[in-house]
Formats: structure tokens, C-alpha cells, sequence
């Protein structure tokens, strides 16, 4: 456990020496010192610098500093005083555009040709721009009815994949005994394959109605939206007698927000700003699997 704020550097290459002296300069900016804490470590993907941080930084110092990371191609995180890595216990994930590389309505909606329209609900939803996303939700799958169920397999076959680091994230989180949460306001048919795919102890989405072989336009249940993925993790930590603060969580969008906020390392992986902003550690460059390096 450390008792101040620490300062976790991410590469695929060897950290330059001036990623060091630019955040030096720019603490005294701040008024406030670091201090690099441990020689750079190699591992074998990955490069990780640290420092220490005896104070809290605002929003927009953490910004200012991350801009400057990635000026040298590093991506930075902030780890929280009193941060227990050995008491983490769960991680919950998203799985559209954090998990995997495509968000599957949009592609579903493109083999009816009406992509461009789908894909401009999803991403105003996940700005933060349409507040609702069980509305959101609804409006779009309703522009899918009469799709053929097919559509959904030829998505998974030909067009889904998991993003970097992905298969090495979840192995090495199982094997460290973690519960594995995938929460997503896609789709069960998806979510489904990919627990089995990787091997997620539990997984919760939305389930699209299909009538004679063909999606109706409508959801059957409750809609996962922000609260519930929250929910969900929160049962999690409850299953694995811990708290929120004991788990980490990934996402890319807005109503990743919810489950994100009060866990122990909330990671944003090449997310909206707005997600960045509130997020412990941005991955824009490297792997999903780094996430193990934070809790290492």
C-alpha cells in the first residue's frame, strides 16, 4: 500500500529519459515535487515507469500530464494513496469498443444500410450527449427489425475481434484468482460467445427478441445501462466479500461512468474525453493486458 499518489508510465517502447524531466518541470509548475520512485521496469510487452506524488492533482493537472506522456508515446495512470493492488479481487469490463474493436449494433445495423444512422446515436450516447440510453438503446435496435438472425453470426465471424491484449488480460486476471465481470448495453449473443471465447466467470447484456428467424426491433427485459452495469459489479464485490474499491474496471463511454466511479483503478481504453477525464489510467496505446502491471 502506498500513502501518496502514484504515477505509473505505460509504453511499448523503452520510456525516454525526457518523459522524466517534463513531468518534473511541469509538478513545479504545480507547486508540488515528485519523485521517480523505481528504475524502469521491463516486462514482456510492456515498459512501466513510476514516481511518487505527495499530492493530489486536479483534472486538469492529470490531463496536462498525460498530454505530455503522450508526447513521448506513453500513456500514464494515477494510482490512488491507500491503493491495496493485493486486495483487488474483481475486474468488470465493457466489451463494445473496450473488449473488442467494433461497437456490434453499428455493425449489424450496416447489413441493412442503415449504419450511419445507428452509429450516430452511439456515438452521441457515449459522449454523454444523449442522456437516456435505454432510449438510445431502444431507437436503435427498432431501426433493426426485420434483420435476420444470421446477421448477428456473420457479425461475430466476420467482423469481431477482441482488442489487443484481450486473451492475455483475461488468463492472467483468472489465474490470479480475480472474479472476471463482462457488462456490456450490447447484446447476449455476443457477450455469450466471448465468455466462452476467454473464459469470463459471469457476463450480463441485453437480449434482442427474434421471431421466425428474424430481430423484431425489440429488447426482451431490462436494458443494461449505466446503473445496472454498477449493479453488477457492485453483486460481484459482494459475491467476492469485498468493496468497489477492491475491483477494476474498464470502459470507453459514458455509461461506463457509473461502475467506474469509486473502484479502485478505473481504466479508460481509447475513450470519449469525457471518459478519460474521470478515468484513474487512459490506455490509448497500449494493451488491455497492461491493466495487470498496475496490480503487479
Amino acid at each position: 500500500m502506498s500513502s501518496h499518489l502514484t504515477l505509473v508510465a505505460l509504453a511499448n517502447a523503452p520510456i525516454p529519459v525526457e518523459l522524466n524531466t517534463a513531468l518534473i518541470a511541469h509538478a513545479k509548475v504545480l507547486g508540488i515535487d515528485i519523485a521517480r520512485d523505481k528504475k524502469e521496469q521491463v516486462h514482456p510487452k510492456y515498459f512501466t515507469g513510476r514516481w511518487a506524488c505527495s499530492h493530489t492533482l486536479l483534472p486538469e493537472a492529470r490531463v496536462a500530464m498525460r498530454d505530455i506522456a503522450a508526447e513521448h508515446s506513453v500513456d500514464l495512470a494515477f494510482l490512488s494513496p491507500g491503493l491495496k493492488t493485493a486486495e483487488v479481487k474483481v475486474l468488470a469490463m465493457d466489451m463494445d469498443s473496450t473488449l473488442i474493436n467494433i461497437e456490434c449494433i453499428d455493425e449489424i445495423a450496416d447489413f441493412t444500410g442503415k449504419k450511419a444512422a445507428v452509429s450516430e446515436i452511439t456515438e452521441a450516447t457515449m459522449r454523454g450527449e444523449i442522456k437516456d440510453f435505454k432510449e438510445s438503446l431502444r431507437r436503435r435496435v427498432a431501426l433493426l427489425e426485420g434483420v435476420s438472425a444470421d446477421v448477428l453470426d456473420s457479425v461475430y465471424r466476420e467482423r469481431l475481434r477482441p482488442n489487443p491484449g484481450a486473451a492475455e488480460l483475461l488468463a492472467g486476471a483468472n489465474a490470479r484468482g480475480l472474479y472476471t465481470l463482462l457488462v456490456s448495453g450490447g447484446f447476449t449473443f455476443f457477450t455469450q460467445k466471448l465468455q466462452q471465447e476467454l473464459g469470463f466467470k459471469q457476463t450480463q447484456a441485453n437480449t434482442l427478441e427474434i421471431i421466425d428467424g428474424k430481430l423484431t426491433g425489440k429488447v426482451i427485459g431490462d436494458i443494461v445501462d449505466g446503473a445496472a452495469k454498477n449493479t453488477y459489479l457492485e453483486q460481484a464485490c459482494v459475491l467476492m466479500n469485498c468493496h468497489k474499491q477492491n475491483a477494476i474496471t474498464m470502459g470507453d463511454g459514458s455509461n461506463d461512468l457509473p461502475m467506474m466511479q469509486g473502484s479502485g483503478i478505473s481504466i479508460a481504453y481509447k475513450a470519449k474525453p469525457i471518459v478519460k477525464e474521470k478515468a484513474d489510467a487512459a490506455f490509448d496505446r497500449v494493451g488491455l493486458d497492461a491493466a495487470l502491471l498496475l496490480i503487479a
